[in-house]
């Protein structure tokens, strides 16, 4: 059976943050503190994402050289990716995998430029969604900032079919709260998904991990918030899944 995968996501705003529903956010830790933090405690991988990177349209390629030198897991990078060279550079000062989301809806022909050039198992689409006023979900991008009139199954479903390596999916309702996953959404998005499903966004407890893991099939799983406001490492979100006969890397 496949394992799945405990990823630890860090966002980054001039120093590592972190907030609820993509706002008010608050400086929780050094970068290098946590990347050597986490080597120790055996993450699967790590995700980065630059917040302002989309922004301000620009990739700090220095920092992100300097970490990935220091991290022995596998990374994906993420935050302002709009061109081939943005991939270029960022694959060569250190990054696996590169994650790719405001993109996704203002040019969906550069996913399939991408993954032609890179490969499938290099290109990560990251999707944002959350309730509108017509109780729609509704993809976001800017950092949530900003509505796109696309809903999120119609979205997932374009994004899966170009298949990338992945999907990370996140609910900027869930974001940040700790009170569980949006289980029934990542569910239904699971089962109409060609490629995997990395479900973000609620994380509080290892049982929110194990509910959402049990629930919907998915085999990787993304928080943040969890390991910066709790007690819990990812290694005990390992050992408690163990425990509960899911299987993991240990």
């Amino acid at each position: 059976m496949q394992k799945v995968r405990i990823i630890p996501t860090l966002l980054y705003n001039n120093s590592l943050v972190k907030g609820k529903n993509f706002k008010s956010w608050r400086v929780v830790s050094d970068l290098h503190t946590m990347i050597r933090l986490y080597n120790l405690r055996e993450v699967d991988e790590l995700i980065f994402f630059d917040v302002n990177a989309g922004e301000n349209n620009i990739i700090d390629f220095e920092l992100i050289d300097q970490f990935a030198d220091e991290c022995f897991v596998p990374l994906t990078i993420g935050g302002g990716v709009k061109s081939l060279d943005h991939i270029e550079n960022l694959l060569k000062v250190g990054a696996d995998k590169i994650c790719i989301n405001t993109a996704s809806i203002e040019d969906p022909d550069f996913i399939l430029k991408a993954i032609k050039k890179y490969g499938s198992q290099c290109i990560v689409i990251s999707i944002d969604y959350k309730i509108n006023e017509n109780n729609q979900k509704e993809v976001y991008v800017k950092s949530g900032k900003k509505k796109t009139g696309k809903l999120l199954e119609e979205h997932l479903k374009e994004m899966s079919d170009l298949n990338p390596c992945e999907i990370i999916l996140t609910s900027i309702d869930h974001d940040g709260i700790m009170d569980g996953y949006d289980l029934d959404t990542i569910s239904s998005m699971n089962s109409i998904s060609s490629c995997p499903i990395v479900a973000s966004g609620g994380a509080g407890s290892c049982q929110d991990i194990y509910e959402v893991i049990k629930k919907t099939n998915v085999r990787a799983v993304s928080s943040s918030s969890i390991y910066h406001f709790t007690e819990i490492t990812p290694l005990d979100v390992k050992r408690y899944l163990n425990q509960k006969n899911i299987s993991v890397r240990l």
